[in-house]
């Protein structure tokens, strides 16, 4: 049985439009949200020879990081205005390389609390039309107040 999870923010999308014109690694490595719901977000990097490792395949980082932005996004979608959030616990497990397509990664908040947001991923090689698992993650997002910039 799913519940509907409720943002605590209804300007949740543009607050993430917001965050994302910080998001300076994230454009670096070029990720791309292309999901955007309350409690669920998908990221999408485009498979490049910079993203690989030494045998040709998609750094395990960079599927860390597709991850990890994906299901904080997602629990960054619920909290209040003015609050952001964290990895406290990040987990990925490899299942098979990626070397071609588009990678995506589906995230959602599986549990929101008060300061803690237990989130789930799966991602995805996408080549010629067929998708393929390579990963799953779980991670626990914290919710902080958001400091002042440093000068």
């Amino acid at each position: 049985m799913e519940t509907t999870i409720k943002s605590k923010n209804p300007e949740f999308k543009q607050a993430i439009q917001e965050k994302l014109k910080g998001q300076m690694f994230m454009k670096h490595v070029g990720i791309e949200l292309t999901h955007i719901e309350a409690g669920e977000v998908h990221a999408q990097v485009c498979m490049q020879n910079n993203l690989e490792q030494q045998n040709g395949f998609l750094h395990g980082g960079v599927t860390a990081t597709l991850v990890d932005i994906a299901m904080g996004f997602a629990a960054f979608s619920l909290v209040e205005e003015g609050k952001g959030v964290v990895t406290s616990s990040l987990q990925v497990n490899y299942f098979r390389p990626a070397q071609f397509g588009n990678i995506i990664a589906k995230a959602k908040v599986q549990k929101a609390g008060n300061i803690l947001f237990y989130c789930i991923s799966e991602v995805y090689e996408v080549y010629e039309g067929e998708e393929k698992l390579i990963a799953s993650a779980t991670a626990t997002m914290c919710k902080i107040d958001i400091p002042d910039k440093k000068i």
